[in-house]
Order: structure tokens, then C-alpha cells, then sequence
């Protein structure tokens, strides 16, 4: 009780101070909300832009009613230490009544767990661009919200905020987020996809491989009759193209040169955990992709893996996916049948995910190849006795 009643007054103060400097210094503000890809989206927008402009983003997932004032003021999160909230307080203060050099712009992260968690965001963030980046049937954190329809209302909150000479940027890919043209349909609107005739257009992904081993991704980015060649070493999967359309599309709206933005994604290293590349033992790969699971992500991962070409075998480790109120059980299953078309051996761990097992079974794969853990330790020990040569093994989980 007393806990919670201290958080609210925290935030209280630090929501008025990140208010105060954001009217003292005037930042351009970048903000991103989606239920797949806004950590992404976040970091490869502030790569391409930061070599022409000063910017901060948001650390890590700070994207909540207190980790985007802390972002605003540049302060780190003080979790259950209170005088180093005292010390967070004092130093946002000092910001509002001391000249600081302040960024120019923020790229800003804002998600929603539960219900009215934007809409009391927007009441006094006012955006001048805003990324939406991808709305599935099934979001992240549907727990608390009654349906889909609802945490897609909760995300229109953010465009609506939109400052009177705003941009919207929207994944032409996913018919929800492409929606969200009509509620603000005086602002300048770009859109970026795969789907022909987006203002950023993606085409010809492909997997580059060398000794017969994936390395990295390749594709090209169109915009306005102009052609820019993409790769990105060391990661796999569209999850890793659409954050890169999304930074081009910011940087464009922005007057910004695509030869400049490619150059300046040259060096942009994406997230650990997100369909990353690892040599594994006895020569084989790993995708590390144990960041997090939802059920479009899982099957952009089994997706990715379908498509790799290679001698040996295909195995899927996967975990629990969280945070999905009664779509659980169905998505479990459709997770498995999925992983029956996929790989060759299905590793599980976790309560929830013997329902991917399950799937996997009703789908024809056999017995005799499905393996069910309940802690990660037991699956590693399976996992290494089974791997071998040229082997892909993906790992993803929540």
C-alpha cells in the first residue's frame, strides 16, 4: 500500500518536471507504439538519425508512465532505492532550472500493459512523428484487455497526440496499423512494408550463406525511384527488415539523404536475443531469438527457419509464451502445428508450452521426436547430446 503510494507521487513529480523541460527546451519527439517491434523500431531510428541530429532514446523498454519521464529528464531508474529517487528528483530540477544541453530530439518508446496506460500519456506528450509498427490478432499483453479492439484503441491514443504539423509512419504491411490513416487524416502520413507502392518499400530478402552456413540478410529499400542494397550481418528474419524501413522512413520524412542513412545503419547492432546468429558445438548454428515470444513472432521465427537451406537438422527449442489471457491454449497449439512443417525436432520447456507439443503431435510429427522440459537446464542438457554438424537450432521463448 505505502509502496504504491509512493510510486504514484513519483511519477506525479516526475511526469510535471518531464512536462516543464519539455516546454523549456522544445525536443523534437519521436514516438514509437506497436505490439511487435517497438524496441527495434526505437534503436535503428535513433542510429540512422543521431549522425545528423542530437538525440536521446529510450534505455532498454522504458516505455511506461514512468520510464518515459526518466527518459525525458535523462535519468536512470532508481527501482527500490529511495534516496536515489530523492537524488532523481533533485537532478530533474535542476534540468527545468539550470541550462543543460539538452537533445534535440527524443525517440521515445510508449507501450501500454494495461488499459488508459497511452491515453494518459498522450494527454501530455505531444509527439512530431509517430511510428506504429505492428498490430497482430493476438498482441503482447492482451491479458488485461478485454479484446484485441481494445488494445488496438489504446494504441490510437498516440497518433491522435499528434502535434498539429505531425507525421504519422505506419507498417503498410498489417491492415490494423494501416488503418490509423483515418483518424488522422490532415497529418502527413508515410508508410513503409513490403506491400508495392509504400512510400519505403522492401523487396528481394534474401539469406546470404558462407560455408554453407547462414550469415546475414540482404534486401533492398526503395523510395522515390531510388534503390539502396541493405544487409545486415549476423541476424536473420523480417523482424530485423521492418525496424530498418521504419528508420528510413524517419530519416526521409526528415530531408535526410538514403545514401546517408544507409551509411548510417552500416554500424547499427540490433538487439541481443532477436534472431541472432551463434556458432553453436559440433558446427553448428544457433538463432538466438530468446528476447521474448508472442505468437506472430514465433511464427516469423518458425518462418525464417523453414526457409533456411541446409544439410543437417532443423531444431526447435521453444519456450512459454506469456501474457496471453484465453488466446493461450490456441495459440500454443497453432504454434506446434506449425513447428510439424518446420523443424525436425521440437525441444519444449515450460507448462504452457506442452500444448506446443501437443500441436506438433496433432499435426503428424512423431512422438519419438518431440522433447518436454520444465526447466531450460534439463532441454540444454538434451539439446547437446542430439546436436551435430550444420544443424540450425532456433530458441526462442518469453
Amino acid at each position: 500500500m505505502i509502496k504504491n503510494i509512493f510510486k504514484k507521487i513519483i511519477v506525479y513529480i516526475l511526469t510535471i518536471e518531464a512536462k516543464l523541460v519539455l516546454k523549456k527546451y522544445k525536443p523534437q519527439i519521436v514516438a514509437i507504439t506497436g505490439n511487435i517491434g517497438k524496441t527495434s523500431s526505437k534503436d535503428a531510428i535513433y542510429t540512422a538519425i543521431s549522425s545528423s541530429f542530437f538525440v536521446r532514446k529510450s534505455e532498454k523498454s522504458f516505455n511506461s508512465e514512468i520510464g518515459i519521464p526518466l527518459t525525458i529528464l535523462g535519468l536512470p531508474n532508481a527501482w527500490n532505492d529511495f534516496f536515489l529517487w530523492l537524488k532523481n528528483l533533485v537532478n530533474g530540477l535542476k534540468i527545468i532550472l539550470l541550462k543543460n544541453h539538452y537533445p534535440k530530439w527524443l525517440v521515445l518508446e510508449v507501450g501500454a500493459d494495461r488499459p488508459r496506460d497511452i491515453e494518459k500519456v498522450s494527454k501530455w506528450l505531444k509527439p512530431d512523428i509517430v511510428v506504429v509498427t505492428h498490430l497482430p490478432d493476438v498482441p503482447v499483453h492482451v491479458e488485461f484487455f478485454k479484446s484485441t479492439e481494445e488494445v488496438i484503441k489504446e494504441k490510437s491514443y498516440l497518433p491522435k497526440a499528434l502535434k498539429d504539423n505531425g507525421i504519422l509512419i505506419i507498417n503498410a504491411d498489417d491492415k490494423k496499423v494501416l488503418a490509423m490513416k483515418e483518424i488522422v487524416n490532415d497529418k502527413k502520413i508515410f508508410t513503409y512494408g513490403f506491400t508495392e507502392n509504400s512510400d519505403v518499400t522492401a523487396s528481394n530478402e534474401n539469406i546470404i550463406y558462407e560455408n554453407n552456413k547462414p550469415i546475414e540478410i540482404a534486401f533492398r529499400i526503395d523510395h522515390n525511384g531510388n534503390s539502396i542494397p541493405v544487409e545486415l550481418s549476423g541476424v536473420l528474419g523480417k523482424q530485423h527488415i521492418y525496424p530498418i524501413l521504419s528508420a528510413f522512413a524517419v530519416g526521409i520524412s526528415q530531408g535526410l539523404n538514403t545514401v546517408n542513412i544507409k551509411q548510417a545503419l552500416v554500424n547499427h547492432e540490433p538487439a541481443q536475443g532477436r534472431m541472432r546468429l551463434i556458432e553453436g558445438i559440433n558446427g553448428s548454428i544457433i538463432i538466438d531469438d530468446s528476447y521474448n515470444a508472442s505468437p506472430t513472432a514465433v511464427n516469423e521465427a518458425l518462418n525464417t527457419l523453414k526457409q533456411i537451406n541446409t544439410t543437417g537438422k532443423k531444431i526447435a527449442v521453444l519456450g512459454d509464451m506469456m501474457e496471453l489471457g484465453n488466446h493461450s491454449y490456441d495459440e500454443h497449439i497453432k504454434a506446434g502445428k506449425l513447428v510439424a512443417q518446420t523443424a525436425d525436432i521440437l525441444i519444449t520447456i515450460g507448462v504452457r508450452s506442452k500444448y506446443i507439443a501437443q500441436g506438433a503431435n496433432e499435426e503428424k510429427m512423431k512422438k519419438r521426436d518431440i522433447f518436454q522440459f520444465n526447466d531450460s537446464v534439463k532441454a540444454g542438457e538434451k539439446l547437446a547430446k542430439i546436436i551435430g554438424e550444420c544443424d540450425v537450432v532456433l530458441v526462442k521463448g518469453s
